[in-house]
């Protein structure tokens, strides 16, 4: 047993082992010079004898990084964030690298203290999820940031729009948005409303966008839309909102399924069935819609793949340009949108 005075130093894990500081090091943290197999392991005993811990910050001075990845997400909650985690996880787990998680509840300000935060603890890679805004005036504090971050030898990926200084997971929120459009117009759909979220974020803005120019490039009325909160709450406020004008619709799209969920709630407030009086549809395929009955047409992003490739593209080599990983989906119609022709 160790000490109870004091934590084992790696020096008593040498003593014990009957070898130098220097071979108990290499042995312990992995050094490219080996060390004979037999020393190694006695090494090891040594160490689980006297239960001795790694100090991971001397190993972060030495070495110039720690083995922690940092994570940051708009909103924990949201399962859009929640799953992509489980992909960076997932993979950091199989490669013993520890993801710290940080929260920034959509603020610019706080996400430049998270880069601050985890340059300081010298983490070996960040992953930043989140739409940037529309006006790039409040993400150049961040670049300059992850500039500095990645001068000192880290490695920043964004998952989002490829706007900030590093590579990114980039998802193709405007394309998809056509897709889900072209969609339900094959459904028998030609008047449409957009539940749009709000208009300073880029990926409400790009889906709703992609949306609204398949549906008038097809020759059908411009879809009526409503800007709000990008959340169950908003979704929900949009809806009423439609729901006490005259505009005439058939369906509702809604750029994530956050929002659908909200609208389908107010309809069955004002006593409207789903789809046999509107149809409504989301955008993400989120993990929470195995509960919503009936089942949500959406576009389904594979959002922990997105997770994984986001912690694969930090931990490879830098290349001379900033790279791109492209991110896709597919619709997939279920039950709250109905055919009308």
């Amino acid at each position: 047993m160790g000490d109870p005075h004091g934590p084992v130093t790696l020096q008593q894990v040498a003593a014990r082992a009957g070898v130098s500081l220097a071979t108990a090091s290499r042995a312990i943290n992995g050094s490219a010079r080996k060390v004979n197999p037999q020393m190694a392991e006695r090494v090891l005993q040594a160490a689980r004898e006297l239960n001795y811990t790694v100090n991971a910050q001397a190993q972060a001075m030495v070495r110039g990084r720690s083995r922690v990845v940092g994570l940051v997400v708009g909103d924990i909650v949201d399962p859009y964030f929640s799953t992509i985690a489980t992909g960076v996880m997932g993979l950091a787990d199989q490669l013993g690298l520890l993801v710290t998680l940080a929260a920034t509840e959509r603020s610019p300000e706080r996400e430049c203290d998270q880069m601050r935060m985890f340059s300081s603890q010298r983490a070996q890679a960040v992953v930043i999820v989140g739409s940037r805004s529309t006006d790039p005036d409040t993400w150049t504090d961040l670049d300059k940031r992850i500039a500095d971050y990645q001068h000192r030898g880290g490695r920043v990926v964004n998952v989002g729009q490829p706007v900030l200084q590093c590579d990114t997971v980039a998802i193709a929120n405007h394309g998809a948005g056509q897709e889900m459009a072209r969609a339900l117009m094959e459904l028998g759909h030609t008047r449409f409303a957009v539940l749009a979220g709000s208009p300073d974020l880029m990926t409400a803005r790009d889906r709703a966008e992609g949306f609204t120019q398949a549906v008038v490039a097809a020759g059908h009325p411009e879809p009526v839309s409503i800007e709000g909160e990008f959340t169950r709450d908003g979704g929900y406020a949009a809806m009423s909102q439609l729901l006490d004008g005259d505009d005439e619709f058939t369906c509702v799209f809604a750029v994530a399924d956050a929002l659908a969920i909200g609208a389908m709630t107010a309809c069955r407030e004002r006593g409207l069935t789903i789809p046999d009086d509107l149809s409504v549809a989301g955008f993400d395929d989120i993990l929470g819609l195995r509960d919503i009955h009936p089942g949500l047409t959406t576009y389904r992003l594979p959002l922990e793949r997105v997770g994984l490739e986001a912690l694969q593209l930090a931990l490879r080599t830098p290349g001379e340009q900033w790279r791109q990983v492209p991110i896709s989906g597919e619709v997939v119609i279920r039950e709250s949108t109905r055919r009308i022709n």
